[in-house]
């Protein structure tokens, strides 16, 4: 078969190992290895965030005491940041880590060590709660005026207040349906759970925690994207955004 130059004109195909190489077997096995190796780049790449942080994970869930020193207590605030820590526990995952390919994490995890419905999680901030009829596990609160910027609006959403089953752990105050309910800094919402949506596949015991934005109207933006989220490193005083924290547990005071 010819093959053509760049304007077009057709020369015989070359000899040799050029030749020998358009063999089917051995372009499909280039082809295989080409495939393998942006894989391996892929895969080092979308889990170089999270790789050291998901191993103290493991070691804290297996035995919290082992990690005691990077436990944060609820209601602390590290240094002059706006926002409370909304429970006690140990920041596993932060905004922007990657633990699984593809995906980019919205929010903060932050992990009790303990068993479901045991560990209590509290407002960071002052806000107008709202709990949608069917959400199980989760809570929104709306923020008027951004403490970072008052002339926007900010969302700050909690999830994973349940157990696999989807019974919630979310506080009778705050049953489905409730709408613009004020809350201070510190009211009990509900305790960490470990729901997923699956109760075959149920989650580490923790808090998810995320910045929203607003949609200009009014209205929280999709909380799965992590463009419709913000940064939360400066609300809670830590280095939360894992591309400039890449391997770190975050620990108030630490510098971390």
């Amino acid at each position: 078969m010819p093959v053509f130059t760049r304007q077009g004109a057709a020369q015989p195909r070359p000899a040799g190992i050029i030749g020998r190489m358009s063999s089917p077997k051995t372009l499909l096995g280039i082809l295989v290895i080409g495939l393998l190796a942006g894989l391996g780049l892929y895969l080092f790449f979308e889990l170089r965030s999270s790789g050291a942080r998901g191993q103290v994970v493991w070691a804290f869930l297996g035995d919290p005491t082992s990690q005691a020193g990077r436990v944060i207590q609820a209601g602390t605030r590290c240094g002059q940041a706006p926002f409370i820590f909304p429970t006690t526990g140990l920041i596993g995952f932060l905004w922007d880590d990657s633990f699984r390919p593809g995906h980019r994490h919205q929010g903060i995890d932050i992990f009790a060590g303990t068993e479901p419905g045991q560990t209590p999680v509290i407002a960071a901030y002052p806000g107008y709660l709202t709990r949608q009829p069917d959400w199980k596990s989760s809570l929104i609160v709306r923020v008027p005026a951004d403490p970072l910027q008052p002339g926007r609006q900010i969302w700050v959403y909690y999830t994973h207040l349940a157990d696999p089953q989807g019974n919630s752990f979310i506080v009778p105050d705050f049953p489905p349906g409730t709408r613009e309910v004020y809350i201070e800094a510190g009211t009990l919402l509900g305790y960490q759970g470990n729901y997923s949506g699956d109760p075959n596949s149920p989650v580490g015991v923790h808090l998810h925690l995320s910045v929203v934005k607003d949609d200009g109207n009014g209205a929280f933006t999709n909380e799965l994207q992590i463009t419709n989220t913000y940064d939360p490193s400066p609300y809670l005083g830590l280095r939360l955004n894992a591309n400039e924290n890449p391997d770190q547990i975050p620990v108030c005071g630490s510098g971390t």
